[in-house]
């Protein structure tokens, strides 16, 4: 594949690193380990007994975790849009 002034397998390696990243950013955001807490960390309401049981280290009460799931939302892909502009100049 023809890649102008970029080495053989460039763009194979961009890709790499682009998923390899994404899932360095996946892995950072996973469920916490470890042992519950008894009262979320935001609001102090107490966490039910059977949400600390199924999710081991969790911190925060399901009203605030669904708060701090919407205010967290899926970023955008990669804007593709300007690499074929390029192309057509």
């Amino acid at each position: 594949m023809a890649g102008g002034w970029a080495r053989d397998g460039a763009v194979n390696e961009q890709i790499e690193a682009s998923i390899a990243d994404e899932l360095a950013r996946m892995k950072s955001r996973r469920a916490p380990v470890g042992e519950s807490a008894r009262y979320c960390a935001d609001c102090e309401e107490e966490i039910p007994p059977a949400r600390r049981e199924a999710i081991p280290g969790v911190k925060l009460c399901i009203e605030c975790q669904q708060e701090r799931d919407a205010r967290n939302r899926p970023r955008g892909g990669p804007n593709r849009r300007a690499s074929k502009d390029s192309q057509l100049k």
